[in-house]
């Protein structure tokens, strides 16, 4: 279970609007919704949370590149709507770091390896291995917070806040604000 919620900043104090995530596949998406909900450019938040397992925060400003806040990536990671926020840049990866299909050697041999040797190492597990998760290694996937943990600090959640949140973190998000009311109507 998750809830999603747009929290657009207006002249006369934030409104709230919730939202479907099923349409959204991209962060480009995400963005473009977050600005359609703000005709003025004015600042939208969009808040995530899943089951109180994690949050995401995601703050859009104008045409500028969203900035993005998950609160425990390994958690989101194991969620289509966190893959959404969990991008290659978030997660410190180059977008080139996917293996090349082409480039890997799928007969089990390696350069200078022979097929004695290859059929022998497929006996044993290799301790290195990585789990792949969604595509992408499970190392690559950082247990905890990721992301811009300043991202409300000018509206007055501090990084040490955004980051000790936890159960109902959408909820004290928008207290802080000053948008609790306009939040409930739309939970």
């Amino acid at each position: 279970m998750y809830f999603a919620a747009l929290l657009a900043r207006t002249e006369d104090g934030w409104e709230a609007s919730d939202t479907e995530l099923d349409d959204v596949e991209t962060l480009s998406d995400l963005a473009d919704l977050a600005r359609e909900a703000s005709p003025d450019d004015d600042t939208v938040i969009v808040l995530i949370e899943q089951e109180d397992s994690w949050f995401g925060v995601v703050r859009i400003d104008g045409e500028e590149d969203p900035r993005i806040f998950v609160s425990d990536a390994a958690a989101a990671a194991r969620s289509s709507y966190g893959e959404i926020l969990l991008t290659d840049e978030l997660l410190g990866r180059d977008p080139g770091d996917d293996d090349d299909l082409d480039a890997l050697d799928l007969d089990g041999t390696e350069d200078g390896e022979n097929e004695d040797e290859a059929d022998d190492a497929d006996d044993t597990v290799d301790a290195g291995a990585v789990a792949v998760v969604n595509g992408s290694s499970a190392e690559a996937v950082p247990h905890g917070p990721v992301g811009d943990a300043g991202i409300l600090d000018d509206l007055g959640i501090g990084e040490k806040e955004l980051r000790s949140l936890s159960s109902d973190a959408v909820t004290e998000i928008a207290d802080a604000l000053g948008a609790s009311e306009v939040l409930e109507t739309v939970r």
